[in-house]
């Protein structure tokens, strides 16, 4: 008989998977057509967004929502414009400019599929359609919540967010960063968009402030250990698996969790924070069950 851990592994993998295809289904139906000359960057946008991937921070959300029993179309709206945003930033990440890579998601990437032009537009448009998404009366009936959930979108994906963790990446090449450092950086280029995927259910439900806070709480240790682990992927990993280029960043000279710490010492980390992003949790009862599963999957993964 398989054992209760086993169990719950199915579980969240079926979770995870259900989210993936309904966020998909939804993606192809919204995501906008068109016919004349603009079409290029329409047919760019779709190959960028349904090439796969674990949709990781569309879970997040929809499982943050279900705690607050929050309309399950509602947080699919909002967890295919996470998805539109994440999309985006991977695009421009590729691009000859930035981090000039050839692969991703098992596929070549957008500028090396169509062109650097047409990658710079699909993931600007990409990002204003994530906002049109969210801003609609579909996502919420009530006008004050879609304004709070733009506003944190906006912040975890600009400048006091991803996009403020990517310069602080590329000026930090070669350079020597501090553990402190490092820290701040993947805060704001990997950490911010998912608290707001773990924060958005919140807001849909218009809960109270201890939730939040906890559900912040939860998203900033698990980030952490997210990105330990991507760091580790891109040591140990295999670019066959993982769908994109290993060792990248040994090779720029960038320093990373590992590069600081080891690898020994920042496994060790990456399972610490996993261990104390679940904790954060303690005050919902086994509706969260999934969310604590999340939290040790990021350091189990291997793509």
């Amino acid at each position: 008989m398989p054992s209760k851990s086993t169990d719950f592994s199915a579980e969240f993998d079926a979770a995870i998977a259900k989210v993936a295809s309904d966020v998909e289904g939804m993606l192809d139906v919204i995501l906008p057509h068109a016919d004349g000359p603009e079409a290029r960057v329409f047919d760019a946008m779709r190959y960028a967004i349904m090439a796969g991937g674990k949709r990781f921070r569309p879970f997040l959300v929809c499982e943050s929502a279900r705690l607050f029993g929050v309309d399950p179309v509602a947080a699919l709206r909002v967890a295919a414009a996470i998805e539109c945003v994440h999309t985006y930033s991977l695009v421009h990440d590729d691009l000859p400019c930035m981090d000039d890579d050839d692969l991703r998601r098992g596929q070549p990437t957008v500028h090396r599929a169509f062109d650097e032009a047409t990658a710079v537009l699909a993931g600007d448009a990409l990002l204003t359609f994530a906002f049109e998404l969210i801003s609609d009366r579909d996502t919420h009936q009530l006008a004050e919540v879609r304004i709070e959930l733009v506003r944190r979108l906006a912040l975890a994906s600009g400048g006091q967010g991803m996009v403020g963790g990517q310069m602080i990446d590329l000026t930090s090449e070669g350079q020597q960063i501090d553990m402190g450092g490092i820290t701040r950086l993947q805060r704001l280029k990997t950490g911010a968009l998912i608290a707001f995927a773990c924060e958005a259910g919140a807001v849909l439900g218009r809960a109270p402030r201890e939730p939040r806070h906890a559900l912040r709480a939860y998203a900033h240790d698990m980030g952490l250990a997210y990105q330990i682990t991507d760091d580790l992927l891109d040591v140990e990993g295999e670019a066959a698996l993982i769908g994109k280029a290993t060792g990248k960043d040994a090779h720029a000279g960038k320093a990373t969790f590992v590069s600081i710490l080891g690898v020994e010492r920042a496994r060790a980390q990456a399972a610490m924070l996993s261990e104390q992003a679940i904790q954060h949790l303690d005050l919902f009862d086994e509706k969260a069950d999934l969310l604590r599963q999340a939290a040790r999957f990021v350091i189990t993964r291997r793509t």
